[in-house]
């Protein structure tokens, strides 16, 4: 029984002396590999903060350029804006400039009919007046349409009647030209009112 006794309290003992050291070489292993850690963590970082710092610098350059092309993007719409309410303010100066010298001559025109009766001088002042309407008019690239005898064209003219032709070559084609058509710089900007042949 004694012996039972010593067995069983020796077999106690000897857990405990195994558990115990089994703490001692888990310590010992983790003290090794927090060791490895450690040392590997000492060597790494050195790489890594140059390569941080690279990667830092960079960011901080795409920021600065980014904020860069922001406020450069911002000042064109600004200044964008601007301009064009300032086109649209101006866009008729130049031709208006033009037509004042036009204009003199209007008030010249009607202080001459107010003072003379021959209406020989009147026709002259007045068809000078209109021929300087229309040379400034064409400087400017204004051009007036030919439209009479034409073929009708939708793109060109606008048909207000149609009415019988006078003879077989002038069906479907512009008889008289109730208001003109004009070219802009060769671009349509009116179209002719025409009257056209059946």
């Amino acid at each position: 029984m004694s012996d039972k006794t010593t067995n069983s309290s020796n077999s106690g003992y000897d857990k405990a002396d195994n558990l115990s050291q089994n703490e001692e070489m888990d310590d010992a292993l983790s003290n090794v590999s927090n060791a490895d850690d450690s040392r590997a963590g000492s060597e790494l970082p050195e790489s890594n903060d140059e390569e941080l710092e690279k990667l830092r610098a960079e960011i901080a350059e795409l920021k600065d350029k980014h904020l860069r092309m922001i406020a450069e993007f911002d000042n064109f719409r600004r200044r964008n804006a601007k301009e064009r309410i300032e086109l649209v303010q101006t866009a008729g100066k130049d031709i208006i400039q033009s037509l004042l010298v036009v204009l003199d001559d209007v008030d010249r025109a009607s202080k001459q009919l107010e003072t003379t009766n021959d209406i020989k001088v009147l026709k002259e002042g007045i068809s000078l007046v209109f021929n300087k309407l229309r040379s400034i008019m064409q400087q400017k690239g204004l051009k007036a349409m030919d439209a009479v005898n034409e073929e009708f064209n939708p793109d060109l003219h606008e048909a207000i009647t149609e009415i019988p032709a006078p003879n077989a070559k002038m069906k479907g084609k512009v008889i008289d030209m109730v208001e003109a058509g004009y070219y802009l710089n060769d671009k349509l900007i009116r179209h002719a009112k025409v009257v056209v042949g059946k």
